[in-house]
C-alpha cells in the first residue's frame, strides 16, 4: 500500500472533521494511502475511510505533534526525504507554526519561512490591513479587550468577532449587534480575549476561493471559486456554486499578499459581496478548507497538487485545467438546515442531492464513512 509521493511518506493531521475525509480521498483516489493523525472531537467520520495506510487517534493537537515527533522525526535521516504533513484546521496550523524551528528539519508543511509568522496574519485585522494595502476593500472595524470601553457613535449595525480562530469559540462568538446595548450584552457573552468589531453590512452573498501557492508565494493556483446559493446568518452556507476563478486582478494582489507574508500551503480566501455587488476581503484561512473536495470534484485535488509543486519548485501549467460549473453540499448539515428547518420538501431536497457533483461524506467508493454518519446522525448536524 503506497504512502508516499516520489518517496516524501505523506501524512494528514486534523481535528476529526469531513475536511481531512476529503484531502484523505484526493489522495487515495491518486494512489497515495496516506497516514492519518486524528485529533478526537465528539463523532468519527474520517477516520472511517478505507484510503488510510495507518491510523492515530489522539486527545489533543499537543499529543498529535509528540507523537509526530516521536514517530516519524527520523524519518527524513534514515530516507534523505522528509515527509509531507498537511492541516485542515486553525488549531494545528497555529501550534506548528509557533514549533516551526523545532520540526522544520523533519517534515515539509504550511510555512511563512520562520516561526511564527503564520500566527501574526492569522489575526484578522492584521490581514484586513495587509488586504487594504493590496487595494481590496475591507469593511470598517477595531479591536477591543473585553474590559475596554466600547468606542462611542459606532454606526450600527455591527458584528463581532474573535480576532484569531485559535483565541475563543467562533461561530459561538460571533453576534450581531444593533445597538451599544445589545453589544455590551454580547461581549459579555464572548469568550474570546480580544474581539474585532466589524461593520456589518447585508450581504448579497458570500465568496470563497480554494487553492494553493509555493516558492512563499511567488506562485499561486486559485482552483475553485464557491458562491453561496442561500444565506444563513451567522453561519456558512452548506449549498455552492462552483465556478472556475477567471478575475486575473484579483488573483495578481493575492499573490502579492502570499508573497509578502511568505506563505507556502493550501488556502482559503473569504470575501462577503454586498447588495450593491461590492466584494470586501474578509480573511484568509491558511489551511484547506471544508470546501477542498471541490477541487478534487473539478480533476485539481488540492493537497497531491500542492506537494506536487512543492517538489517541482513551481506549478505546471499542466495542473490549471478548466472545468466547467457545477453545485455542491455539505449533504447533511444542507439537510439540517434546509429539509427539517422547513425551507424546502424533501422531494426538492433530494434532486439537489442527486444533482449534486460534489458531496461532503457521500461516496460510493468509500462508504463506511457514510455509514457512520447515518447510524449517529444526530452527532453530525
Amino acid at each position: 500500500m503506497n504512502n508516499s509521493f516520489n518517496g516524501h511518506l505523506c501524512i494528514v493531521f486534523a481535528l476529526e472533521h469531513y475536511n481531512p475525509l476529503n484531502m484523505i480521498r484526493a489522495f487515495g483516489e491518486n494512489g497515495i494511502y496516506p497516514v492519518y493523525i486524528s485529533v478526537k472531537r465528539h463523532y468519527e467520520v474520517a477516520t472511517k475511510s478505507k484510503y488510510i495506510s495507518k491510523l492515530h487517534r489522539v486527545e489533543s493537537v499537543e499529543e498529535g505533534y509528540d507523537l509526530l515527533m516521536n514517530q516519524y522525526g527520523a524519518i527524513a535521516e534514515e530516507r534523505g526525504k522528509k515527509p509531507y504533513i498537511v492541516f485542515s484546521d486553525d488549531k494545528s496550523v497555529g501550534l506548528f507554526d509557533l514549533r516551526y524551528n523545532e520540526w522544520n528539519d523533519k517534515f515539509i508543511t504550511y510555512n511563512a519561512g520562520c516561526q511564527g509568522r503564520i500566527n501574526e496574519f492569522m489575526n484578522k485585522y492584521a490581514i484586513q490591513q495587509l488586504a487594504k494595502k493590496y487595494g481590496f476593500n475591507i469593511l470598517d472595524s477595531y479591536v477591543i479587550g473585553k474590559g475596554d470601553p466600547i468606542l462611542a457613535n459606532l454606526p450600527y449595525p455591527v458584528i463581532t468577532k474573535d480576532i484569531s480562530p485559535n483565541s475563543g469559540s467562533w461561530k459561538a462568538d460571533v453576534f450581531i449587534c444593533n445597538s451599544e446595548q445589545e453589544l455590551k450584552e454580547a461581549i459579555c457573552r464572548i469568550e474570546a480575549p480580544q474581539i474585532m468589531i466589524q461593520h456589518f453590512v447585508d450581504k448579497q452573498n458570500e465568496m470563497a476561493l480554494e487553492g494553493y501557492t509555493v516558492n512563499h508565494g511567488k506562485q499561486i493556483h486559485i482552483i475553485t471559486q464557491l458562491k453561496w446559493k442561500y444565506l444563513i446568518q451567522g453561519y456558512y452556507s452548506p449549498y455552492h456554486d462552483v465556478t472556475m476563478f477567471t478575475n486575473k486582478d484579483m488573483e495578481q494582489r493575492l499573490q502579492k499578499m502570499f508573497e509578502e507574508i511568505g506563505y507556502e500551503g493550501v488556502f482559503e480566501v473569504e470575501f462577503i459581496i454586498d447588495k450593491e455587488n461590492t466584494c470586501y476581503f474578509s480573511e484568509i484561512n491558511f489551511r484547506a478548507s471544508a470546501w477542498n473536495p471541490t477541487c478534487k470534484f473539478a480533476g485539481m485535488p488540492l493537497a497531491p497538487l500542492w506537494i506536487k509543486g512543492m517538489e517541482n519548485g513551481f506549478i505546471s501549467t499542466g495542473d490549471r485545467k478548466e472545468f466547467e460549473p457545477f453545485t455542491s453540499m455539505s449533504e447533511v448539515i444542507d439537510y439540517t438546515k434546509r429539509v427539517e428547518g422547513g425551507i424546502v420538501p424533501f422531494a426538492e431536497w433530494l434532486r439537489d442531492f442527486r444533482e449534486a457533483k460534489c458531496l461532503y461524506i457521500y461516496d460510493k467508493d468509500d462508504m463506511a464513512p457514510w455509514n457512520e454518519v447515518i447510524k449517529n446522525f444526530d452527532n453530525f448536524k
